[in-house]
């Protein structure tokens, strides 16, 4: 039923890249911390950079436990569903880390991102995510959904922000400097964007 693939190429590839939704799970080292679970969309916000890593951009929000987890221990999931045509559940298990917009690599990495307007979204960083193990498994009891759209909602609310606005939402927001378990999340005041 579940297969394990050497890397993310072929129909594995173009099934990951046909998806509108996808997840992602974290979890802090301590054994009493809060598991993260993710759902991410917006066309245009994840690629593929080679047959081993992924990336996605990291979009403003009310926390940071993925950037939290990440900069603790690295361990990320990310899982897609067939939610049209013929079951199927592909999960990359792998090491994550976030790209910070201040960092050397932000700018090369925002090219894979060609879709997309991050400025639209508040754009923290770049999760790339180095793929240790990938495997499938049949998905028979995920249902058929129809994807109509994304929503715009998340792009009409933080477009209206510049930089500083930015981060002094993010500073006022009790989980996103730190993580729900007390981890560092999000390093403040956030950089100027460089894109």
């Amino acid at each position: 039923m579940g297969k394990t693939y050497e890397r993310i190429d072929g129909r594995l590839r173009t099934f990951i890249e046909e998806q509108p939704l996808f997840f992602t799970a974290t979890a802090p080292l301590s054994g009493d911390g809060t598991v993260n679970l993710s759902p991410k969309g917006l066309k245009g916000s994840f690629a593929v950079l080679d047959e081993l890593t992924v990336a996605y951009l990291d979009f403003a929000g009310s926390n940071a436990e993925t950037i939290a987890h990440l900069r603790e221990n690295g361990r990320i999931t990310l899982m897609w569903c067939a939610f049209q045509g013929p079951p199927n559940i592909v999960r990359v298990h792998g090491r994550g880390e976030p790209v910070f917009r201040d960092g050397p690599r932000f700018k090369e990495l925002i090219a894979h991102f060609p879709d997309i307007d991050p400025s639209a979204h508040g754009l923290r960083a770049v999760i790339v995510v180095h793929a240790e193990l990938i495997r499938d498994t049949c998905g028979y009891a995920v249902p058929y959904m129809a994807y109509e759209n994304d929503r715009d909602l998340h792009g009409k609310r933080f477009a209206r922000e510049d930089d500083a606005s930015l981060s002094a939402y993010f500073e006022k927001k009790e989980h996103v400097a730190t993580s729900l378990d007390g981890l560092p999340g999000l390093p403040l005041p956030l950089p100027p964007s460089t894109v």
